[in-house]
Order: structure tokens, then C-alpha cells, then sequence
């Protein structure tokens, strides 16, 4: 469904991402970890087309990309972003706010299309003409999961989508995506910096540091604690907890 090769991205002089390979099977969570600064969500950027400076190739459902992308792409492919507040416009209601993709592809029927998108995430009709304070964390990222939703998409592209909600929230949004991506076949690329998140979500993951794609492994390998690189069996450790020898080993190698 997705195949990225030699991907690279620079912001001026500073190359955020180095010649990136990987693949993701229909149907299959693949996962990106790393640190913050080694290049996840860049990577999910240039995917989505928000990011437009990059060399190397990037093909989504067979089809090559090139720099900006048509609305038959964003129907295909949508994205959720780390910040359910940010992500949302504060001034527009849930109503507007999930269906405004549709309205932009001509899509008919928008306000049934809403109320079903919402149902899926958890949301009652009760939910519709909130703003976005008005709604917890939890809430604001089911909102920014529905508005994905909506167009029918067969790829989410998942940029931390829990990291800004408390840890009892966390689980609730995981199983919600997790269930999602089983009834509609959704494929998933999602990106953390938490292994746990990863090792619950995933089938496949890579491993980023520096822009670099330093280990690829299937999701057993990661939980039966057996990655070949060192730099994956210190986040390996400092994903159970703080551990001062993990964090000075972290230290001595940037």
C-alpha cells in the first residue's frame, strides 16, 4: 500500500531525513519509533504532501507521488496529528469541523456522513454543535479521528496521536484506532516515540536515530526484547521506566 525509498528531506542545511526505505502491506500497522528530532514525522509529512521538498520515492497504492498531490489522494490517504487541540479549528463547531472534507470532495448527505463518523468514534449527536473547548482531550482527538474518518480513507497516517492526552485517556484512543482499523481494513503508519504504543498497535516497526532508518523488526522480535542495534535496547529499556545508566548511555552518544 506504501513504499518509500532513499526518501531524504532537508530544511536548509539541516537534512532531517537520509535515504529512508520501507514498505507497509494493506492492511498492516507499521510503526516508526525513535527519539524526538530523528525524523518520524517528517517522514509522515512528506507522505501526506505537506511536506514538499524531498527527493527519492513515494508511492501509495501503486501510484508514484510527485510533489503536490490531487483530492483522489487525500481521499485515499488522511492524517491525525498529535495535538487534538491545535488541529482544530477553536471557532468552528464539531459539526463543521468533521464535515468540511466532505463538503470540500462533494460529497453528498454531509450531515448524516457527520453523525456516522461521530458514532464510530464514540461521540453522540449531543457532540455536534460543541466547540472544541468545550471537549476533553479524549474528545478532541475522537474529533480529529472522525474527521479523518469521514471520507472513507484506507490509510491513516497517525502522528503520536496520544501523547497530549493523559495516560488514562491513552488506552481508550488506542483501542478505539485499533478496533477501527479492524472493521474497515484500515492500513496504519504510526508514529511514537513510546515502544509500548508500538509493540500494542503494530505489526512491523523501524527504528529512526539522525534521519536513519538504523532497524527494521516484526513486533514479536521487539517483545521478546531481541533488537540487534544497541540504540534500539536502550529505548527498549527507557520505555520501562527511568533507568540512569539507559539515560547516560543516550547521553554519551549525541
Amino acid at each position: 500500500m506504501i513504499r518509500v525509498e532513499s526518501l531524504s528531506v532537508s530544511f536548509g542545511r539541516v537534512q532531517a531525513v537520509r535515504e529512508v526505505p520501507f514498505h507497509v502491506a494493506p492492511g498492516e500497522a507499521f510503526g516508526l519509533v525513535g527519539e524526538s528530532g530523528s525524523g518520524k514525522s517528517t517522514v509522515l509529512g512528506a507522505i501526506a504532501g505537506l511536506i514538499q521538498d524531498w527527493s527519492g520515492t513515494i508511492s501509495v497504492a501503486g501510484q508514484p507521488q510527485g510533489r503536490r498531490r490531487d483530492k483522489a489522494f487525500h481521499k485515499r490517504l488522511q492524517m491525525v496529528f498529535q495535538d487534538p487541540y491545535g488541529a482544530l479549528h477553536p471557532r468552528h463547531v464539531v459539526d463543521r469541523i468533521v464535515g468540511e472534507p466532505a463538503a470540500i470532495h462533494g460529497l453528498d448527505e454531509v450531515g448524516a456522513r457527520v453523525e456516522k463518523a461521530l458514532g464510530e468514534v464514540g461521540l453522540g449527536p449531543a457532540f455536534r454543535y460543541r466547540y472544541p473547548h468545550q471537549l476533553s482531550g479524549g474528545q478532541r482527538q475522537r474529533v480529529a479521528i472522525a474527521r479523518a474518518l469521514i471520507l472513507e480513507p484506507e490509510i491513516l497516517l497517525l502522528d503520536e496521536p496520544t501523547s497530549a492526552l493523559d495516560v488514562s485517556v491513552q488506552a481508550e484512543v488506542l483501542n478505539l484506532l485499533a478496533r477501527l482499523r479492524a472493521e474497515r481494513g484500515l492500513t496504519y503508519i504510526l508514529v511514537s516515540h513510546d515502544l509500548a504504543v508500538i509493540a500494542h498497535m503494530c505489526d512491523r516497526l523501524a527504528v529512526m536515530r539522525d534521519g536513519r532508518v538504523v532497524e527494521e523488526m516484526g513486533v514479536e522480535e521487539l517483545r521478546a526484547g531481541a533488537p540487534r542495534e544497541a540504540y534500539t535496547r536502550r529505548l527498549l529499556a527507557a520505555s520501562r521506566g527511568y533507568d540512569r545508566a539507559a539515560a547516560e548511555g543516550f547521553e554519551s552518544t549525541t
